[in-house]
Order: C-alpha cells, then sequence, then structure tokens
C-alpha cells in the first residue's frame, strides 16, 4: 500500500478509494483525526487505523484469532474468549448489538493473565441473551472490532415469559444514556458500510473503481492546461505526446485482445487435514496476480502456498490442513478480468461417496507452449505490417504506431517519423527492417511506460511487474528477428527512455534528463560513425549530422526549458486541488501519479559512462540566533575531506582574525564568531567547489543577569518576623525592558505600606516590610525586551515558633513495665527545624506534674518508668532555634498488666539438609498487649522424652525463621516454638511433625499408565504407576494430587492419596470433567499427568446381554394360572426394552415391569388366546440384544393326560410286531398330545423306548428275535406331563437259559513298589520381568515320594511368594511375577523309603 519515491526521504501512503471515502466520511463528520478502515489478516476481524504513520515498535490492536459463535442450552453458562495483540496494550470493551450488557451478576468481564486471554462469562443464560456480541480493543492508534453469535436452545415460548422478557429488554434500552445511543448509532453505520464494501466481489470493484477513474479522468480533460502549438509540436516530433485524433484503421491494424484466462479454475473437492489445489492459466505472461478466498485477499504464508511457473503464465493455489471453515469460494483475479471455482472441505470422502479433485486435470505445460507458439505468430504478424506500412510510406509525419501498454491495452504513439540524410543512407542500407522492428520494440517499452501513468490509480508493485512481464515478452519476440546491437540503437533507446520521463508528468526535467540527451547526442555520433565507417560518404554524413544534432539540441533546450515551466504550473495547481474537500481523493490520485517513480529500462542499454559529481554537502549551514556578548558557530559537513573551502559575510571573504576562527575537523567546517557583537548580524555562506551553502544569523540582545548576582540572588532569604525583606538584582540588555515581580505567581505592585519596587536600566529592588510568617514563599522577577525574556526566582522564609505539636497521641506499645507512644510533629515548624521536644507527666490522681525533660526532635518517646495498671497523662512542647511552642496534652494513658502471649502455630519446615533444618513459624494470634521480644525454639528427637533449647531464654530469635544446625544426619526431629513479651515467655506450640536431617529430595517424575478402569453416573476410577526412582534426577513419589475439574468450570479441586489409586465421588451425570495426577514429595510436585481426553460421567458402553443362565424358549401354562416371563441383562447406559407378542405389540392386558438389569411380563389370569410367541427388545448405543419364548396356556383339566386305550400286538413281517392303540380321550382337546413306545427284552429286564412324539395309534417294532419274551408300554404325553402307560400282551416264549460256571485259578500278589523316577524333567524358562512363570515336571513311585523344591540351594516350599502343588504326580511350581530375585537354579527332589531322585533348571529374566 506504499512505496517510498525516488529522491524523497519520507514514505508516501497511497490507499485504495475506498479508504479515501472512509477518510472523508470521518473528516466530514467532525472526527479528531480522519481513520482508515481496513481487514486484519484473520477473517471476520476489522481495524481502523487513526493515525497513517505509526511509530516504530508500536501496532494497531489485531485478533490473533476470531471469536467462535457458542451455542448452550437455556440456564448454563456461556463464554467468550478473544485473543489480542497490540502495542500500547489495548483497552477491550464488550457490547451486544440488541440491549447492553451493564447488568450486574449477569455480565462478567475478565483478563485471564496466564492465557492473556479477555473472557465475557453470561450466567444463567435466557431466550432474551441469543444475540451478536462484539469484542472492541482500542488504543491510541487504532481499534480493532469482531463480533460471534449466541445462541440458546429450548427457548422458553410461554407467552407469559415472552412478556417478560420484553418488559425487561424494553427497561434496558430506555436506561441507556443518550451519548451511548449515538456511539451505538455510529457503529452500526460504519458496520453497515463495511458489510456493502465486503459484498462487492473482486468484479464489482473493478468495474466500480474504472468508472470512477472514467469520469475523473473526463474532468481532468475538461481542466488541462493549453499548450502551446509549439510546444504541441515539439512534443509531437519528440514521441511525448499521443495523438487522440490517430486514425482508426491504424489502430484496428494492430489490436491485440486484452488479458485473459485461457484455463480456468475447477472446482475442488478434499478431506480434512488434507491439501487443495487450484490452477489457472494466462494467455500473457503476468508476474503475480491476486488470489482471493470468501472475499478476503490471501497471502504466501503456512497455510497458502502461492506460486507461480517459469514462464509466469501458470499460477497455483495450494491450500494446507484443509477445515471446515476453508469451504467457499476462491477466485484469481488478473488485471480487469477474474475466475472462481468452489472448494468443499468433506470429514469422510468415502463416507459421501465423493472422490478427491483439484488442479486443472490437463497438462497446463502443454497449453502453455501452444499459447507461446499463438502469441509469437501475433507479434511477426504485427511486425510484418509495419514493415509493409514502413516500404509503402505510409508511416509519415502524423501517423500512428500502434502496440500493447498494460494489460494488452492498445497504446497509438503519434509523431513524425523523421530521417536525417545520414540516418535516410543507414536505412536504406539496412533494409531488412532491423532497425525498424528495434525501433518497434523500443516504442513498446516506451508506451507501457506511458500507459502505466494514465491508469486509474498510482501503481502498485504488482501493476509494475505486470508491466515489466508484458514488456519482456515483446521484447522476447521482437528479439527473434535480431535487432541490431550498435550504438546507434542503442542512443534511441537511451533517448526514448528520457523522453518518457519527461512527458509523464512524474517531476521537471532534472541533470538525470540530461545526461540521457547528452548520452543520446553521443550514442547518435557513435551510431552514425559505425554504420558508415566505409568511406568517405560516410564521413560527410557524420558532418551534416553532427551539425543537424547541434541545431536539433538547441531547439530542444530552449523547449524543454519552457515545459518545465508548464509542468511546475501543473503540479502546484494539483497540490492546491488536493487541499479541497471536494476533490480530495482526485487530487491524492493526481499527486500519486506525479510523484511515481519511472519504470526500470528492459532491453539493451549504452554502456554507463561514470561522471565524479564532485564535492557535495551532507549538511548544510542553519540559521541561528545569537546572544550578544557570546559565542556563536556555524557548521556544514562536505561529502569530501580534501576540499578546502571559502567563507563569506554578506559577500564579503573573512579571514580568520579576533573575531572570526575557521577550523576543519575531516569533511566538518567550522566558523566561529567570538563574542558576538549587533554588526556581526548577516547572511554568511560556505563554498567548495563551485557548490555553496547560506545561513542567517541574527544577533540578539535580551535580558540577562549578571552570574554572581544571580547566584546570590536564588539562596533563599531567611529574616525574623516583623523585619524587612529586600530583593536586589542587577540586569542588562536592549532597552526598553519591561520589570515585573511575583510572589507566589501572583504579580506584586507598589504598596506604600506593605510592598514597595524600585526600578531603574540596570536594576530593580523589591521591599516586602514588616513580613509575617504567611509571607514566606516563591520570589520572582521576570524581565522582558524585543529580544527575549529572562526570570530569576527565590525563596523568601520568615521565621517564627512553631505551632503546638499535633494530637492524638498513639500508643504504640503499653506493657506492665512501659509506655511508648508517638504523636505529629507542629504544622508550622517556624521556619526551623525542632531540635527537642519538652516532656512532663502526671499521674492521673495527682495534681504534680514531673518535668520529664528534653528529648530528642523526634515524635515518640518510651517511658519505662510506670507502675503497672495506672493511667498517665503527658505534655509535649516543640522547641526550636526560634522559641518553645504552645503546649499540646495527651489523653490518659494506661500502662499495661502482665499478659502473656498465646502459643504460635507449629514450626513449619522450610528445607532440610545432612546438617541443617530450616524452620519458619507465624506470630502468635494473642501477643498479650505488648511487642513480641522474640522466639525460644525446642527440638526433640524421635524416641527421645526430653526437649533441648536451639537458643538460650536470654537470646530470644528476633525474626520468625531459625536454621537447626545441631542435629545428626539421619535422625528424626520434632520442633516446638513459644513467644516471648515484656511480660515474659508464652506457652510452647504445639510440636511439628518429625522431620529427618537429610539433604532434600529431589522431585519426583511424572507418573505412568495414567487411566481410568471404572465410570458410572456419579463417580468413576483412576489408576496409575508410580514413577520410577532414578538418582540425582527424581526420588520416589510419597504421595499424589489428583485435580478434577469440570469442563464448565475453570478452577481445579486438588485431592490427595498415598495409593495409585482414586475414586472421585458426587459426579454429575453426563458431565465431562477434565483429569490430571502429580507426583509428590518432599523434594516437590512433579509436572502433571493428564488424561488425553475428557471423563465423561457415564457407565462404560455395554452391549446389552441377557445374563439368564437357564432361558426357557417354551413354557406350558394351565388356562386360569399366571403367566410370568422374567428376563435379566446388563446393559450401558441403560437400554429400552421392548415387548412383542407374535410380532406385534403385547395386549394391554399384559403387564410390563421394567428395573435395573431386568424385565417381567405378567398374566394375571391366562387364557387360551394368550398362547404366543413373547419376544424381549433390548437396545441401547452399544447395540442390541432379542430374546424369544414360547407360552402356551392349555385347556386340560388334570395335570397329567389320560392314558391311551387297549393295546393289540400284531405280527405281519417275521421279525416284526405291529402295536396299535386306542387314542387317549384328551387327544381331542390337546393338538399337541403324542405317544410314546417303550419295549422290555426279557433278556435284558429293562424298558427301552423304541418311538417317541408319534402323533398317531400305530407303530412297528423290528428285530424282534424269536424265543424271548417282549412287553410293550404306551404313554400319552403332553406339555403337562406323561400319563400312566398302557400295558400290552406278552408277546413271544421264554427260551430255557444253561447255567454256566467259571473256574478262576488263584491269583499270585505282586510288589508294585518302586523308587521316585522323573518321567517328565524340567525345562528351561525365561520369563519377562513382571509377567508369571508355570514350571512343572512329572514323577512316578510307589509309596508316593515327598517332593522339595530348591533355588540356589535354598528350600521353596515354606516360603509365600511361590504356589507348589502335586497333583497324580505332576509337581509344579508358580511364580505370581518374575522379577531380577527371582534369577538361577531351580531343583525338585523326589523321596520315598526306596531312594531319591533330583532334577534341574536354570530361569533367567528379560525386561
Amino acid at each position: 500500500m506504499s512505496k517510498r519515491t525516488k529522491g524523497s526521504g519520507r514514505t508516501k501512503h497511497c490507499f485504495s478509494l475506498v479508504h479515501q471515502y472512509i477518510q472523508h466520511f470521518n473528516e466530514k463528520a467532525g472526527s479528531k483525526s480522519a481513520s482508515i478502515r481496513r481487514r486484519s489478516k484473520i477473517p471476520g476481524v476489522v481495524i481502523t487505523q487513526y493515525t497513517v504513520n505509526i511509530p516504530e515498535g508500536k501496532s494497531v490492536p489485531d485478533f490473533k484469532c476470531k471469536l467462535n459463535e457458542v451455542n448452550v442450552p437455556e440456564g448454563k453458562l456461556a463464554v467468550f474468549k478473544a485473543l489480542i495483540v497490540g502495542e500500547p496494550k489495548p483497552a477491550v470493551t464488550w457490547k451486544r448489538v440488541r440491549g447492553s450488557i451493564s447488568e450486574e451478576g449477569k455480565y462478567e468481564t475478565r483478563y485471564d493473565e496466564s492465557t492473556r486471554e479477555h473472557i465475557l462469562e453470561i450466567q444463567a443464560v435466557m431466550g432474551s441473551d441469543a444475540d451478536t456480541y462484539k469484542c472492541i480493543a482500542e488504543n491510541e492508534y487504532g481499534k480493532a472490532l469482531c463480533s460471534a453469535a449466541l445462541y440458546v436452545t429450548d427457548i422458553v415460548t410461554d407467552p407469559s415469559d415472552f412478556r417478560k422478557m420484553l418488559r425487561k429488554t424494553n427497561s434496558n434500552i430506555f436506561d441507556e444514556k443518550k451519548a451511548d445511543k449515538f456511539k451505538e448509532r455510529d457503529e452500526r453505520y460504519r458496520d453497515t458500510l463495511q458489510r456493502d464494501y465486503d459484498g462487492l466481489g473482486p468484479e464489482d470493484m473493478h468495474l466500480i473503481m474504472l468508472k470512477k477513474m472514467e469520469e475523473k479522468r473526463q474532468r481532468a480533460l475538461k481542466d488541462q492546461i493549453e499548450v502551446s502549438t509549439s510546444e504541441k509540436d515539439f512534443l509531437t516530433k519528440s514521441g511525448f505526446v499521443r495523438d487522440g485524433s490517430a486514425k482508426a484503421k491504424d489502430a484496428e491494424d494492430f489490436a491485440i485482445p486484452n488479458l485473459d484466462f485461457l484455463v480456468k479454475l475447477q472446482e475442488a473437492v478434499t478431506e480434512e487435514q488434507d491439501t487443495a489445489l487450484f490452477e489457472c492459466v494466462l494467455t500473457k505472461p503476468l508476474p503475480k496476480i491476486t488470489w482471493m478466498g470468501n472475499g478476503n485477499v490471501l497471502e504466501d504464508g503456512e497455510k497458502y502456498k502461492i506460486s507461480v511457473s517459469d514462464h509466469k503464465m501458470v499460477h497455483r493455489l495450494l491450500i494446507k490442513d484443509c477445515t471446515g471453515e476453508d469451504k467457499g469460494l476462491y477466485s484469481a483475479v488478473a488485471g480487469s478480468t477474474s475466475c472462481k471455482a468452489a472448494l468443499d472441505v468433506e470429514a469422510d470422502l468415502e463416507a459421501v461417496g465423493k472422490k478427491k479433485t483439484g488442479g486443472a486435470g490437463i497438462d497446463l505445460e502443454q497449453v502453455v507452449r501452444q499459447q507461446q507458439i499463438k502469441n509469437r505468430e501475433e507479434m511477426e504478424k504485427l511486425l510484418e505490417a509495419v514493415k509493409a506500412k514502413h516500404d509503402a510510406g505510409e508511416l509519415t509525419e502524423q501517423k500512428t504506431l500502434s502496440t500493447y501498454g498494460k494489460d494488452g491495452e492498445l497504446i497509438s504513439l503519434t509523431g513524425p517519423v523523421k530521417f536525417s540524410r545520414g540516418d535516410k543512407d543507414l536505412h536504406d542500407a539496412n533494409m531488412n527492417g532491423n532497425i525498424l522492428k528495434s525501433m518497434l520494440t523500443a516504442f513498446s517499452v516506451t508506451e507501457s511506460a506511458v500507459a502505466a501513468s494514465s491508469e486509474f490509480e498510482p501503481p502498485t508493485d504488482a501493476h509494475q511487474q505486470s508491466i515489466d512481464a508484458f514488456n519482456e515478452s515483446a521484447v522476447a519476440a521482437s528479439s527473434e528477428f535480431e535487432p541490431p546491437k550498435d550504438a546507434h540503437q542503442q542512443s534511441i533507446d537511451a533517448f526514448d527512455e528520457s523522453a518518457v520521463a519527461a512527458s509523464s508528468e512524474f517531476e521537471p526535467p532534472t541533470d538525470a534528463h540530461q545526461q540521457s540527451i547528452d548520452a543520446f547526442d553521443d550514442g547518435f555520433k557513435a551510431g552514425k560513425s559505425e554504420g558508415n565507417e566505409g568511406g568517405d560518404a560516410a564521413n560527410k554524413h557524420d558532418e551534416e549530422t553532427e551539425q543537424d544534432a547541434q541545431e536539433w539540441s538547441d531547439a530542444r533546450d530552449g523547449k524543454l526549458n519552457a515545459i518545465n515551466a508548464k509542468l511546475t504550473e501543473r503540479k502546484k495547481r494539483l497540490e492546491n486541488l488536493f487541499n479541497e474537500d471536494s476533490e480530495s481523493t482526485e487530487a491524492e490520485e493526481a499527486i500519486g501519479i506525479a510523484t511515481q517513480p519511472r519504470r526500470k529500462r528492459i532491453g539493451p542499454l549504452i554502456e554507463n559512462v561514470v561522471i565524479d559529481p564532485g564535492v557535495q554537502f551532507i549538511w548544510g549551514l542553519s540559521d541561528i540566533n545569537a546572544i550578544i556578548g557570546e559565542n556563536a558557530e556555524l557548521t556544514c559537513k562536505l561529502s569530501k575531506e580534501d576540499f578546502e573551502g571559502v567563507w563569506f559575510r554578506d559577500d564579503e571573504k573573512i579571514t580568520p582574525d579576533d573575531t572570526f576562527t575557521i577550523s576543519t575537523e575531516g569533511a566538518i567546517h567550522k566558523l566561529l564568531i567570538i563574542k558576538c557583537q549587533e554588526d556581526h548580524s548577516g547572511k554568511y555562506r560556505f563554498e567548495a567547489d563551485n557548490r555553496k551553502t547560506e545561513a542567517v544569523v541574527n544577533v540578539k540582545d535580551p535580558p540577562r543577569f549578571d552570574p554572581d548576582d544571580l547566584s546570590a540572588f536564588t539562596e533563599p532569604l531567611r529574616i525574623k518576623i516583623g523585619h524587612n525583606a529586600i530583593f536586589k538584582l542587577n540586569f542588562l540588555g536592549f532597552e526598553p525592558i519591561k520589570i515585573q515581580w511575583y510572589r507566589e505567581g501572583e504579580k506584586v505592585y507598589d504598596d506604600a505600606s506593605s510592598t514597595r519596587v524600585e526600578k531603574s536600566t540596570n536594576h530593580s529592588r523589591l521591599v516586602l516590610s514588616r513580613c509575617q510568617r504567611r509571607d514566606s514563599g516563591e520570589i520572582k522577577i521576570k524581565l522582558k525586551n524585543e529580544h527575549g525574556t529572562a526570570e530569576a526566582i527565590t525563596q523568601l522564609i520568615v521565621l517564627d515558633k512553631p505551632t503546638s505539636p499535633l494530637g492524638p497521641a498513639e500508643i504504640t506499645l503499653s506493657s506492665a513495665t512501659c509506655i511508648e507512644f508517638k504523636w505529629r510533629p507542629p504544622k508550622d515548624d517556624g521556619g526551623s527545624l525542632v531540635m527537642n521536644y519538652i516532656m512532663e507527666r502526671q499521674q492521673v490522681g495527682r495534681n504534680t506534674w514531673k518535668k520529664i525533660g528534653e528529648i530528642p526532635g523526634v515524635p515518640f518517646y518510651r517511658d519505662t518508668d510506670v507502675d503497672r495498671g495506672r493511667k498517665y497523662c503527658y505534655r509535649i512542647r516543640a522547641l526550636t532555634s526560634e522559641g518553645v511552642s504552645e503546649v499540646m496534652e495527651t489523653e490518659d494513658l494506661q500502662a499495661g498488666i502482665l499478659a502473656f502471649p498465646s502459643a504460635p502455630a507449629p514450626p513449619k519446615v522450610v528445607s532440610t539438609f545432612d546438617d541443617c533444618i530450616n524452620l519458619s513459624w507465624t506470630a502468635p494470634s494473642n501477643t498479650g498487649g505488648s511487642q513480641i521480644l522474640g522466639y525460644i525454639l525446642e527440638k526433640r528427637k524421635k524416641g527421645s522424652n526430653l526437649w533441648t533449647a536451639v537458643n538460650a531464654s536470654n537470646e530470644p530469635v528476633k525474626v520468625k525463621k531459625c536454621a537447626v544446625k545441631d542435629v545428626v544426619a539421619g535422625l528424626e526431629y520434632e520442633f516446638r516454638v513459644l513467644a516471648v513479651n515484656l511480660s515474659g515467655p508464652g506457652e510452647f506450640s504445639n510440636p511439628c511433625d518429625f522431620v529427618f536431617a537429610r539433604d532434600p529430595k529431589k522431585p519426583p517424575g511424572k507418573v505412568i499408565g495414567l487411566k481410568v478402569t471404572e465410570t458410572s453416573y456419579n463417580h468413576f476410577v483412576l489408576t496409575w504407576t508410580k514413577p520410577e526412582d532414578k538418582p540425582n534426577m527424581q526420588d520416589e513419589a510419597k504421595s499424589f494430587i489428583i485435580e478434577i475439574r469440570n469442563a464448565q468450570c475453570l478452577e481445579w479441586s486438588r485431592s490427595t492419596t498415598i495409593t495409585t489409586t482414586y475414586t472421585a465421588k458426587g459426579l454429575r451425570a453426563m458431565d465431562m470433567y477434565w483429569v490430571r495426577v502429580i507426583a509428590s514429595n518432599d523434594g516437590g510436585e512433579s509436572e502433571p499427568e493428564e488424561l488425553p481426553n475428557y471423563v465423561l460421567a457415564m457407565p462404560p458402553l455395554v452391549r446389552p446381554k441377557f445374563t439368564n443362565k437357564k432361558m426357557k424358549t417354551f413354557m406350558v401354562v394351565r388356562a386360569g394360572n399366571t403367566v410370568r416371563v422374567t428376563i435379566n441383562f446388563e446393559a450401558s447406559p441403560p437400554p429400552e426394552i421392548t415387548w412383542l407378542k407374535d410380532n406385534g405389540p403385547v395386549p394391554k392386558r399384559v403387564t410390563v415391569s421394567n428395573s435395573d438389569g431386568a424385565s417381567q411380563i405378567l398374566i394375571p389370569s391366562s387364557e387360551r388366546f394368550d398362547s404366543g410367541i413373547y419376544s424381549i427388545l433390548v437396545k441401547n448405543l452399544a447395540g442390541q440384544e432379542t430374546f424369544s419364548t414360547e407360552v402356551r396356556v392349555t385347556a386340560l383339566l388334570t395335570d397329567d393326560p389320560k392314558p391311551p386305550g387297549p393295546v393289540e400286538l400284531e405280527e405281519n413281517v417275521p421279525g416284526t410286531v405291529t402295536v396299535t392303540w386306542q387314542p387317549s380321550p384328551d387327544e381331542k382337546l390337546d393338538d399337541r398330545l403324542h405317544y410314546t413306545v417303550s419295549k422290555l427284552d426279557s433278556t435284558k429286564r429293562t424298558w427301552a423306548t423304541v418311538a417317541d412324539r408319534l402323533f398317531n395309534n400305530k407303530f412297528t417294532v423290528c428285530n424282534v428275535m424269536h424265543g424271548r419274551e417282549y412287553h410293550f408300554r404306551i404313554y400319552a404325553k403332553n406339555d403337562m406331563g406323561v400319563s400312566a402307560p398302557s400295558e400290552s400282551p406278552t408277546w413271544g416264549v421264554e427260551r430255557k437259559k444253561e447255567k454256566v460256571s467259571l473256574n478262576s485259578s488263584c491269583r499270585e500278589e505282586r510288589d508294585l513298589r518302586c523308587a521316585p523316577d522323573f518321567i517328565v524333567p524340567l525345562k528351561v524358562h525365561t520369563a519377562p520381568k513382571g509377567y508369571e512363570c508355570y514350571i512343572s515336571c512329572a514323577v512316578t513311585g510307589t509309596p508316593k515320594p515327598r517332593i522339595t523344591w530348591y533355588r540356589n540351594h535354598v528350600s521353596l516350599n515354606t516360603n509365600t511368594n511361590y504356589h507348589i502343588s502335586n497333583t497324580c504326580g505332576v509337581c509344579s511350581l508358580l511364580i505370581l511375577s518374575v522379577g531380577p530375585k527371582d534369577v538361577g537354579k531351580y531343583t525338585v527332589t523326589a523321596e520315598n523309603a526306596l531312594g531319591r531322585s533330583e532334577c534341574s533348571t536354570m530361569l533367567s529374566v528379560r525386561d
């Protein structure tokens, strides 16, 4: 926004039209200073800058992040937080759009020092609090504003409540002050203006600005200064003026389309925390374009990466770490054209069925190559057309050459194309058009600069880069035709550059212009000589060309001088226009154009000729005012040290003498005028190397005092009361001199009674008669003449007796042995210090006063000659060198009684060492009415009953701390302390806790493995592991501090435990809590270990699960009985329970009862229609579970069914028997009744079921053996039970069996005893540290052997840390937690009466 102009030492700020409009509005509105509205880098923040230039180290307030919207339920706490920067520290205020925030207790604002946040808290929000809240930060350089909305859910809709809120809102609004209303109205007006400005897109802004500038340009053309015909001809011939009357045909022939987007932005879709890419391609090279996102200008940084290709045609915008806030419309602006595309950011692209897109999606490099070929072809056509016109003789006087300026704008250059005779020959010799093409290139560069100066706003860096880029492309295209690189062409380029500078109205022609013209002349000559070095004809052309050039140069000098005068007059007119209110913005733009620097020349240049500029002044002389009779010095500094200069006074050379001294210190030259006189006034000049600097010396004669007289006058004058005071002071100076005396700032006039003022030409005297004490004060004399003023100040002190001391007397100590009190000194000490006080004392009840005598001049007295409990009265007088004051009598002061101090608090241990323990304590709450003289400290070792004194009783400790050094390292001590006052020692305090005499411990490390093991609606359980003990780094933790904070609060609540588990109780259901644990010991506290996430006060999510061990899927109930189905389950959070009957709702006659972990349905009196499938659905956030049971209600009158009828047997097929029977009487009543057939074989003697669930009355039994006897039973079964059997007749003939006898031989008894033997030996084990280890083997032996385990030959059978078992010969050893102490050799022995055996193995532990 600002650019430093060439040759100036200050910065010119050029703000946009909107800023100028706002500044003009503020000036018209009566603001003290015009403010500038601009945007912050943070979206949604508006900054108003009060001053244009801000000192270094200072800044306008700004927000580091945007205010976040707040959405809270009704009745909760709403919090807005703002992080603000600025220097000096800005003042922060909060406002709301509708209403005020002045209600006490409702709105609280504060500043958090730890987080540096400004906080607004709204207690118990209601529906009426839903509004937009603003945070305003302001300092002397500007202010910043950011707003955010508050949304309140569950707003009450009761009409009565709305009426209450309406009354409350109206009362708040009408209670505001009138001034606040006006201020808020202004804020709304500025916000509306800002919103209107934000609503304009880039295309709208460009159109508005172009329209405004076109109107200004038309008005400027009307007021343009008329240029004479001769001047216009000269400018036209020189190529300085664009002819507006050029033929349209020439312009049309060379027209090229404006800058446009060859490949526009494409819509992009990306995921959160991923990147998004936008790409575009321009038709012409451009170094920089403007990227905008959601109406804000984007800058290259950590969030956005803006890049451009080497050929300046492909531009890219990369957005990093995309979030939902990055959604929106992004645009690229190049000149007056732009293109847009949208960005969509999704949390999960796969979930929404989208794919990531971005970029252009095509090969941009190929597109650029094609466009470059197209641009080159267009340039070739242009050059061929120019050459054809030139060959045809069409480019004559007043013909137009067309080329391109900024952003492809068509520019016409009008003027005669004239050749001298030498140039004509040179042109004929180069008919191929090279020189013509080279001149066209130079004209193109020149016209680009001219076009840039006619734009609607001062060119910024981006504009300048655009011009440079286009000119580079034009020069590059024309260079393919190999323009001549001789000195002649370079001279033309140099001349064109100087011509542009002269015509662009930046500044009048200077020495730089003259050097450019000279360079043209020299280059012109060199070019001619080089082009004609072939023979005598060339020499002749040289002479003629030099003559023409000299004539042209003379004419040029005259014309340029005339143009300088015109341009200077125009610049003054523009500066006057800048001061007018109605045209302030137009004038500012015109001045910006007039002072903009020339653009940098591109292309081949002539060789720089370095000319020594000679000596210059680093600083010149400055006007000074000298005082007559004193020395004066003039100094200046040259750029070189080896130059001598000459001093002049009024054009007369100065030579060193008694009056003037000339000296030189390096490059600094000094002229010293000794004891200036009036005739030394005049103009002084210093010349060196034809350069000079001047200054004016004015010698003045102001009023002056003699230094000795002034020193004596300023000494304070001390006189006694009633005496006269005389002040006299001599002076000198240019007459007339006005004299005025002052006393205490008031003018003193001549009064015959008490004041007399005497005045003369060289002195003045003031006489004050019969001075009183009240006359003391400041006396001043002031002298004034036409050359200046002088003042002298002194003090008058009138001495008198002091006034009486001031009471009342304040008792500082009252004890049985003394009284201490103090008073205030006299209000007026009479001008002298109080040397002593005279004291007298009277005991109350007596008539005599006892003289105590004089005490030093300190208003304090300690009386030790008192009796306990008696009262005394004192008289006090102040004594000075002027006398004794009146007496001041105190009130009755009573001496104290014997009152001992109470016991102090137990001592606290500050620090411990091997040879010292530092203690501190607090004073007793009751001092006994007298001063505490000190403390006595005692100590006692642990286990001892003897208390020993640390300090002697007659040497009490004066301070409330002590370093006890008489301790033994490693022992424990306890301490107690008592206080001593004037009455004596008091009671001992309670002893402190025992403390070791050892060096201080290191704080412990952070706890390890902090986690939540159990949660519920009102508590949760934390567990962690102790930090490790690292010598010289961190010691063992003794206790742990648990800090818990509700997410809606800012304060932490502390609890302490010595275990590694803690249960937090009394929580609010479904609230969020932050938790951290701190390890602590005598050395301090560790860093807190926090849970990564908050803890939610609710049980952990548990999927519903049924816990009934045996759940019936079918049950039968007799009609009329109660049906009860109970289902037990576990689930968290509590689930929703739904019962269904046959996939439909249960009837109303079914009662459903739910409780924690159980649900039940109840049918008090069941009927047949209650039969069906009952299902339960248990559902919560973790999932759902279902279970179904079939309930059958039967109408039978008995418990069991009736038995079947008679049974008949029939053999239809050999080896089979067909059993038939009559149906049971209950078969018609129960459709679920079925039959079971059982068989009894005479050889087995047991009944066996051969058929079950038969729903007919017939069954064929197979595998019936001849010769055996069979019996059959038929049972009727239903859901209620089994009926009595129906017996069948006997089937078959029983065959007699022969008896079998078995002769068994006698058995021999064998000896099975054997010695122990390990059939499965021990194996080598390697166990991780902290894990279980199981070691086992197998042993045999009869009788059972005795097993013994050893580790490193030490028996383990009695060690409780090991679990040993022996089951059926399997011997095992279990180690619950393996550690380094368990490493070693393990041996197991088995021993019985027949022998002994052992087996060994090794156990190692790894970390």
